[in-house]
């Protein structure tokens, strides 16, 4: 029998108020100077300013850093690692959404690993050693759950691709989930990264592979955002309901270190090339992936039809099938664009997009096969309103 390893090791605080424990987390662990790695939307925020105050009535010497990108690039990755040493830094406290947590994981790296960050890429030849700062990731979004992931996406500009940098150091010391710090996203955001959290779950879940824990881990999320998704992008103060995406979108990281698929491999070279923030991608190609992907997983999507208690009695296709028109009814009620068109992707983006995606490993994993053919039919298709 095949031995199969799994990991679930992240301390997590959850709820209302826990931003609170940031001080406590801090001393007992004898940090002094933490960085604040952060992005320059929310580097002037109310949210921003109440965190360093906070760090700093307390007696800290906090320092911010928050030249980065929505797609944090190469040269923004290592002018924080320069910050890092410069300030002395002994923790880094990555606060923000996707963008700033994953710039806060490669600047930690970076605090105590020497040449260019994309040298780690995928951890080749496992040089990412556990010698780094502690982390406390504090998200503000509830999208990509990188607070509770073990990568990291840097941005390379000179080839306008993404790269990921792998490693089980990188996880978080502790994450800080306080669903307080997500009041007041705005619809658009909301809806997006929202996508992006529903696509990580249902990607996860129809990914190739043995992985009980994050297959019901998966279902879980996707049940939590189906039912919570749209009250969150209605009203921006529903604690309740940016609580439940909050924790679903961990839950969709937790899962998706079973796999992906196909939408992301598509949705990759949407930022790189379109310039579309990711979840927008995601949640623009989610039902037309999963529609290439019902001939060999109908089951898989039955499945899901069941968690959501979509078409019961029906047959295991007629299920997927209610899957696939749920997914593009949530996309439509939260305000996705119906197509790439209408998001502003042109026809000549297509063939620089079809050859980062065929080549992105995102699509290895996928229920279905994809050829370079298919994946650039897909885009074309999805030029179209469905």
């Amino acid at each position: 029998m095949t031995i199969h390893e799994f990991s679930f090791p992240t301390r997590i605080l959850f709820g209302p108020g826990s931003l609170a424990q940031l001080p406590a987390l801090l001393k007992a662990a004898r940090v002094r100077r933490p960085l604040i790695i952060t992005d320059r939307g929310l580097v002037s925020s109310q949210i921003c300013y109440r965190l360093i105050s906070t760090l700093s009535d307390a007696g800290f010497s906090a320092f911010a850093f928050s030249d980065i990108s929505p797609n944090p690039t190469v040269p923004e990755v290592h002018a924080g690692g320069r910050a890092c040493r410069d300030s002395s830094a002994d923790a880094i406290v990555g606060f923000g959404g996707g963008s700033a947590l994953d710039a806060a994981k490669a600047v930690r790296l970076l605090a105590t690993h020497d040449g260019d960050v994309l040298s780690y890429e995928e951890n080749a030849g496992g040089l990412i050693r556990p010698d780094m700062p502690i982390f406390i990731a504090i998200p503000t979004t509830a999208g990509t759950g990188s607070e509770v992931g073990r990568s990291t996406v840097i941005t390379d500009p000179t080839h306008r691709v993404k790269k990921v940098i792998f490693s089980p150091h990188l996880l978080a010391t502790t994450v800080i989930a306080d669903p307080e710090l997500t009041l007041g996203l705005p619809p658009h955001l909301t809806a997006a990264t929202g996508m992006d959290a529903f696509t990580h779950c249902i990607e996860a879940y129809l990914a190739r592979g043995y992985h009980p824990l994050c297959d019901s881990i998966a279902l879980g999320g996707i049940r939590l955002i189906d039912e919570h998704l749209p009250r969150a992008v209605r009203d921006g103060s529903d604690l309740e309901a940016r609580g439940h995406m909050l924790m679903a979108a961990m839950m969709g990281a937790v899962a998706f270190q079973k796999g992906l698929g196909v939408t992301h491999s598509l949705a990759h070279p949407l930022t790189t090339v379109a310039g579309l923030h990711h979840g927008l991608a995601n949640g623009i190609m989610l039902a037309r992936a999963l529609e290439f992907n019902l001939p060999v997983a109908a089951q898989r999507l039955s499945d899901i039809a069941q968690a959501l208690r979509l078409a019961p009695g029906g047959t295991a296709e007629e299920q997927a099938r209610a899957v696939i028109e749920r997914v593009r009814a949530l996309a439509a009620e939260i305000g996705i664009p119906p197509s790439l068109s209408a998001a502003g992707v042109t026809g000549e983006m297509i063939e620089p997009m079809t050859e980062q995606a065929a080549a992105d490993g995102c699509h290895q994993l996928n229920p279905r096969t994809c050829s370079a053919a298919e994946l650039r039919q897909l885009y074309e298709e999805a030029m179209q309103t469905s």
